[in-house]
Order: structure tokens, then C-alpha cells, then sequence
């Protein structure tokens, strides 16, 4: 295997087509400020490597990243790239990864803006990211002891499994389609609207109006902190712990709860038949 080591790349598409070689210790940046240095490559490892130049790894297959650093100007690094593995890695710039395939993240740190848009495949494990409309219109997804803060995230994803999460994020889960949240910390505003097939199983809600316009929504062992005019016009099943501040017109379904402040009926639009239960009597 080609092995390329210790040298310094500023021109455009300086590595391009590479295939089956080691990249190591190698700088990307420069005076040229050259574009796509490492695109169209195939059977690439590129390990302890700065890049500070635009669209690094497009079109690239079977490639593995550990322990680089992609910075601010780093911009568009990863799209129209398959079976890719990224490992203890920084990825700075703007819309780091779109439109790629079968991509796992480890240990990485994600400060990017629009990261992850229309993905198919991707996995993220141990990683901390701070984004806007992440992950957005993504398919077939799974993350696991993620930490992510930001708006608009996971609008439009389909087939989703969440573990061991926390997010800080406003607006998240619209219009997301059988995605399923374990063992999670969800914090925002209106949560999870227009929804179908969303569950959520051991997680704690906080933040006002979630859960409205939902169809096929779960909750199963849920706590919320805040949550008032919840499942507006929602088709529910919900177990949740603890007090809850409101419920607002569901649409269906029944909702169990420890307490409850308020369940407010009428000025609906559609038919609301969806039942209110403590854990002693219906109420409401």
C-alpha cells in the first residue's frame, strides 16, 4: 500500500483518484487554496491529518478518517461519499457531510451547520455535536450516547433508532416517520410535530407543546418537566410519570399520567376523543 507521510498539500484536487494508500500526518492548506484534494478516492486512510480547504472527500468509497482535524473553512467535507468510517475526529465546517451513505462516526466532535443532510445509513456512537437542521431528511439512522445542541434537528428523517441521547434542540422530530428514542433527554420547544410512528421509550420531555399533530405516537415510561398544552390533535398512547402542566385536545388514544394541571377541551377543528387517565380515574 502507498503510504504518503508528513507532507503538505495546497493545490487543487492534489490527491485526486488516490486509491488504496495511507495518508499520514499530512496538512491540507495553503496559499493555492485548492479544492476536492482528496475526491474520487477509493481504499483511503487518512490519519492525523489538518485540512483547512473546501470539499475534501467527495465522491470517495471505502475510506476511514481517524484522529483529523477539519476546521471552519473546511466547508462541504464529505458528499456523494459510501462506506466510510470516521474516528476520533473534528469536522468544523459548514455541511460537513451530505447525501452519503453507509458512514459511522466514532469519538468525533461535530460543530457544523446543516451536518448530515439526506444521509442514508449513518451511524454515530460517542460523539458531541452542535448543528442546525441536522441530519436533516436523513434515512435508516441510528445513534447511540450522542450529545447534540441546535435547531430543526431530525425534520423529515424515516426509520431512526435513538439510544442513550441528549439533546438540547428546538423543533426537533417534524414530520419524522418511525423513529424510535430510548433512554433519552429531549429538551425544546414543540417537539416531535406531525410526526407518524415516533416512540418514545424511558425519556424525559422538557419544553413547551410537544407532541402535536402526531399520528402513531408512543411514549412508554416517559417523564416530562414543563410540557404544557401537549398532543394537540395527536393519536396517542402515552404512559408518563410525573406531573404534567397540560394536555390540549388529542385527537385519539389515551394518555396516562401521574398528574395532571390542566386538560383542556374545545376551539378544536376535528373531532377530539382522546382520553385522559391518572393513574386513579379518568380526568378529562
Amino acid at each position: 500500500m502507498n503510504r504518503i507521510y508528513g507532507k503538505t498539500f495546497d493545490e487543487e484536487r492534489a490527491l485526486y483518484n488516490l486509491s488504496g494508500a495511507t495518508v499520514e500526518n499530512c496538512t491540507f492548506a495553503g496559499p493555492a487554496d485548492g479544492e476536492s484534494v482528496l475526491k474520487e478516492c477509493r481504499g483511503v486512510t487518512v490519519k492525523n491529518c489538518s485540512f483547512s480547504l473546501r470539499y475534501p472527500f467527495w465522491h470517495d468509497s471505502d475510506y476511514v478518517i481517524e484522529n483529523c482535524t477539519m476546521d471552519e473553512l473546511t466547508r462541504a467535507a464529505l458528499w456523494y461519499s459510501k462506506n466510510g468510517v470516521i474516528k476520533g475526529s473534528t469536522l468544523g465546517g459548514i455541511k460537513a457531510l451530505r447525501e452519503c451513505d453507509d458512514t459511522v462516526l466514532t469519538h468525533c466532535d461535530v460543530n457544523s451547520p446543516e451536518f448530515g443532510w439526506r444521509c442514508r445509513g449513518l451511524e454515530m456512537i460517542d460523539c458531541t455535536v452542535e448543528s442546525q437542521y441536522f441530519l436533516f431528511e436523513c434515512r435508516d439512522i441510528k445513534l447511540k450516547n450522542v450529545t447534540m445542541k441546535g435547531k430543526y434537528s431530525f425534520q423529515y428523517v424515516e426509520n431512526a433508532v435513538i439510544e442513550d441521547c441528549n439533546f438540547d434542540t428546538k423543533d426537533a422530530f417534524w414530520h419524522c416517520k418511525n423513529m424510535t428514542v430510548k433512554n433519552s433527554v429531549l429538551k425544546g420547544e414543540y417537539l416531535g410535530w406531525y410526526s407518524e410512528g415516533l416512540t418514545l421509550i424511558n425519556c424525559l420531555i422538557i419544553g413547551t407543546q410537544p407532541l402535536c399533530y402526531c399520528k402513531n405516537l408512543t411514549l412508554i415510561n416517559c417523564r416530562t418537566e414543563g410540557c404544557d398544552l401537549a398532543f394537540e390533535y395527536s393519536d396517542v398512547n402515552a404512559d408518563v410519570t410525573g406531573h404534567i402542566v397540560s394536555i390540549k385536545n388529542p385527537k385519539s388514544g389515551i394518555i396516562t399520567v401521574d398528574s395532571v394541571g390542566e386538560v383542556i377541551r374545545g376551539d378544536n377543528v376535528v373531532p377530539c376523543n382522546g382520553e385522559v387517565v391518572t393513574r386513579e380515574r379518568k380526568c378529562g
